[in-house]
């Protein structure tokens, strides 16, 4: 069933309605917001972002403009890559709050969140003591506060958007940023290309867009391709199962966009503390062997940037998709992999078809990611029009789960009415 506009908005689906709306409302809140300057800041006086303009452009120019949701989401994404990571029996009460279930995971949530808090007045202080120049400590504290608060208000927006609106509501807090730049970004890749070049320069334009273009394709095949592997019920007979049969779908990329969200955000900090600590030695050093790009960059970032994504994708897929939890529950039901015995050896295949999709999915993103980095390495292209790739991935992502929620709210809606009429 592929939803329609007419579908959605039509009268019999009030809800599904309400949702969407609330959500494009609180995303007009949150652009609002990146639109108010912190109090008391001069525009003019802030430095250039240099390392940030990779959150800059997630964050649909709130850095640039030093508004008061700056910092957005970011802060509570690191916190999120260092809980879950202390969950792996790094710190043993987290790993027993994991296993908990509900009440486990609400705690971890509130605890993830203190944590995004925290982190988000210690980025907020570094980022105003790095990049706004001119005032008392004083003042840097309060602008921490400020950006503390415009997190704090970003999350809880994130949060109404995810229980009261459509989709995951940090994805799609970011994606609102980055759609917000995208006119920007082609004006200047427009600019950029027909400057000096006449002719020439509209045809490598017009290739850039068919970049795009290919990309886009790129993301939605990787984003729906699926293996299913086939199950069979102990109490359902052979005839049952060929007519009707049931399978388990794994996603080519299972992680979704988060590899990408995390690589993005983990291949900040080091810029950041450098900023901050605005020592010659260490800036160099980040922009030699840390940095995406730049006439210092020597590759090693871009190289670290990909890592981080295939580490990522591992990581958030397993984390996802438990084999061992999915092999028990499928014997507690009775149901069987054809060919695969219950226990170890289902757990064993599980985790094997997961590692082989994750390769090719992670391969995938990676490939996605880097191509219109290269890309402006090579035409020298300005940094926020680089980057478009990885924005791009986030947005069709998103959009791409956003939508499959919707539908199956719809779904959902026309089972149950079409249930009280048989009733």
């Amino acid at each position: 069933m592929f939803a329609t506009v007419k579908q959605i908005f039509a009268p019999k689906n009030k809800d599904i309605r309400k949702r969407i709306l609330f959500t494009l409302a609180v995303l007009f809140v949150f652009r609002l917001g990146t639109a108010i300057v912190i109090p008391g800041v001069n525009i003019s006086s802030i430095n250039n972002l240099g390392f940030l303009e990779l959150l800059d452009v997630m964050g649909g120019g709130a850095l640039s403009n030093v508004s008061i949701f700056a910092l957005g989401v970011s802060p509570y994404i690191t916190a999120s890559i260092i809980i879950q990571l202390l969950e792996m029996d790094i710190v043993p009460y987290l790993a027993e709050l994991s296993k908990q279930g509900g009440t486990g995971r609400a705690k971890l949530n509130q605890i993830t969140r203190i944590t995004g808090i925290i982190l988000a007045f210690i980025q907020g202080y570094m980022f105003s003591f790095t990049y706004i120049k001119g005032h008392a400590v004083m003042e840097y504290m309060l602008f921490s506060l400020v950006l503390t608060a415009g997190t704090c208000f970003v999350m809880w927006m994130s949060d109404q958007i995810t229980s009261k609106g459509v989709g995951n509501g940090t994805s799609m807090i970011i994606m609102a940023g980055i759609v917000s730049g995208l006119p920007n970004m082609f004006k200047s890749a427009w600019v950029g290309f027909t400057g000096n070049n006449g002719n020439l320069g509209i045809l490598l334009f017009s290739i850039y867009v068919l970049v795009y273009i290919a990309l886009i394709i790129g993301i939605i095949y990787i984003e729906t391709s699926e293996r299913r592997i086939p199950i069979q019920y102990s109490n359902k007979t052979t005839g049952t199962f060929s007519k009707n049969q049931n399978y388990i779908p794994f996603k080519l990329n299972s992680a979704g966009v988060m590899p990408v969200i995390f690589a993005s955000a983990l291949i900040t900090i080091p810029g950041v503390i450098a900023g901050f600590v605005n020592k010659p030695g260490i800036s160099n050093f980040v922009n030699k062997w840390l940095s995406l790009y730049g006439d210092k960059a020597n590759g090693t970032g871009f190289v670290l940037y990909i890592i981080f994504i295939f580490a990522f994708s591992y990581f958030y897929t397993f984390l996802q998709i438990k084999p061992k939890e999915m092999a028990e529950n499928l014997n507690k039901n009775g149901g069987y992999i054809p060919g695969v015995r219950p226990g170890n050896e289902t757990v064993n295949y599980v985790t094997k078809v997961l590692k082989n999709l994750t390769v090719v999915g992670a391969l995938g993103l990676a490939i996605i990611a880097a191509l219109p980095i290269l890309f402006g390495v090579v035409t020298k292209l300005s940094r926020n029009i680089s980057i478009g790739g990885t924005g791009m991935l986030i947005v069709i992502g998103v959009c791409l789960e956003t939508y499959k929620q919707i539908e199956s709210k719809l779904v959902s809606h026309t089972y149950k009415k079409g249930r009280r009429r048989n009733r």
